[in-house]
């Protein structure tokens, strides 16, 4: 009887190894013959087999080894993306509605990116029509006349849109600028906050919270201040030395405790990766109990600076919420540079979110604030919205949408992806930039989900232009499965038990 039980769990140990399959495959080539487009394997599906010779790459895949939760994709909603979208609903709503589905709907196979992290400025930024703060009534240090309608109606319609379509969006929050009567210089573009307002902006900061939740808009993480390293006269920025940011964080924490708000989450910096090393750490040696993590964006430094953070606070989060597409660069060598810097690499280097910066402008990158000298030969939003009513998504787009869907839920309610261990070898090493996920489920009968996403970047377009798929394998305890990837984006997944 023992030997036969024996043999039964051998044979169903063998069945589940042996019925590993590659089913599901997301793809974006450099020729746009796949644009984030959805196919099965034909004839059959990829099986995970005994394994024999590796590929001219191997994909070797640890889950033993797991790291942090990734939130999901997604950009910032200006005041410009949030006008745009909402003209294009007034003048066709189908279309709008088309477009939005597109974007954020996150249930698993649907045919769409899932967006789930949205970034909100508090009044104006480089991409308003005016500069404005929530309270211009000078000198108004209780804030009886702060009003988050000072916004623009479309920002909380757009989000509002969004949510009704993805519930599980997060919404992250922060100023460009303090109002401008708190700041040395009277005005919100440039300078830096007088500190006997230190207090003064945290109950701003917790009013703004406030106003958006009376909305019906949650908000799952605010900032103190944008790119505090920045101080711009032509639009809404501020320079903020960390022990200010630190003072203005330790109040914010006592305040949203104190006022219903203990799950929002304060993340710190929201600035380049060239001072990771400096101004984040600082900030956690000075107020560590207030943040429960940092952000960067990619405007200085390289990807790797993140490491000087992490490495100091392992246990803190860390979001990357910042890069802009730049008008008239080239489609393929930007897919490149997103997927080894921030969607597939700064994600490997801790980052739970990876964001570009407006979710939608014009075809001139519009509208801008005007007399801003911000993002000179022009800004492009992840997605363009034209005068009559049409749109297309850009390189950004496909970018983030490949990344998204190896980390979704799979089931309704049940966690994200979460990155897990990841190595290439071969002849081919070079060639492959490769993320690797677990997306575990909501019953724990039910497999687990292992996503990887995989830049193939062997095109030689450093000498003369020849792209080359690249045949892999893919090593996973201790089985192995081979497919060829074009020169592209690919995100592909199989089932495995826990």
């Amino acid at each position: 009887m023992l030997k036969s039980l024996q043999i039964f769990g051998f044979l169903a140990l063998l069945q589940a190894v042996a019925s590993q399959q590659i089913w599901d495959i997301w793809q974006t080539t450099w020729n746009r013959e796949m644009l984030f487009t959805y196919f099965q394997p034909t004839p059959d599906p990829i099986n995970f087999v005994t394994p024999g010779p590796i590929g001219s790459a191997d994909i070797v895949i640890d889950d033993s080894s797991v790291y942090q939760t990734v939130y999901g994709f997604g950009a910032s909603l200006t005041d410009s993306s949030a006008g745009l979208l909402n003209n294009l609903k007034a003048q066709n709503s189908g279309s709008y509605w088309q477009l939005m589905d597109y974007l954020f709907n996150a249930t698993d196979a649907a045919n769409s990116a899932g967006f789930s992290y949205i970034r909100v400025p508090l009044g104006a930024s480089d991409f308003s029509a005016n500069t404005y703060s929530y309270d211009d009534v000078s000198g108004d240090t209780p804030l009886y006349d702060f009003n988050i309608n000072a916004a623009p109606s479309s920002v909380f319609s757009v989000l509002q849109d969004i949510l009704s379509i993805n519930d599980m969006a997060r919404i992250h929050i922060l100023p460009w600028s303090p109002p401008g009567w708190m700041k040395s210089g009277g005005t919100m573009n440039g300078g830096s906050l007088d500190i006997q307002y230190i207090s003064i902006m945290a109950n701003y900061l917790l009013k703004s919270v406030q106003g958006f939740s009376n909305k019906g808009i949650p908000i799952y993480a605010i900032s103190i201040q944008n790119e505090p390293e920045n101080s711009d006269s032509t639009y809404p920025s501020c320079s903020m030395p960390v022990a200010t940011e630190a003072q203005i964080g330790l109040a914010l924490r006592t305040l949203l405790n104190d006022n219903g708000f203990s799950a929002v989450k304060i993340i710190g910096y929201e600035h380049n990766w060239v001072d990771a090393a400096n101004y984040p750490v600082q900030l956690m040696q000075q107020a560590e109990s207030a943040f429960d993590g940092v952000s960067f964006h990619c405007y200085q430094g390289t990807v790797n600076e993140q490491a000087s953070f992490t490495s100091q606070y392992p246990n803190k989060e860390v979001y990357f919420t910042e890069c802009s597409g730049s008008l008239g660069s080239d489609w393929w060598s930007d897919i490149k540079w997103y997927m080894d810097n921030l969607f597939i690499g700064s994600i490997s280097y801790g980052s739970s979110s990876g964001l570009m910066w407006n979710l939608a402008l014009d075809g001139n990158g519009q509208p801008l604030l005007p007399g801003t000298d911000s993002c000179g030969g022009g800004c492009r939003g992840v997605v363009q919205i034209n005068s009559d009513g049409t749109w297309s998504v850009n390189q950004e787009f496909y970018s983030m949408a490949q990344a998204s869907k190896a980390i979704l839920p799979r089931d309704a309610g049940g966690p994200w992806g979460q990155r897990i261990g990841v190595s290439v070898g071969g002849s081919l090493d070079w060639a492959l930039v490769v993320g690797a996920y677990k997306t575990g489920r909501v019953s724990s009968s039910d497999w687990n989900r292992y996503s990887i996403v995989v830049l193939n970047w062997d095109d030689s377009a450093s000498t003369s232009w020849n792209p080359q798929p690249v045949t892999a394998t893919i090593e996973f305890r201790g089985m192995q499965a081979t497919y060829t990837f074009p020169v592209g984006v690919t995100t592909l997944w199989w089932y495995a038990p826990n």
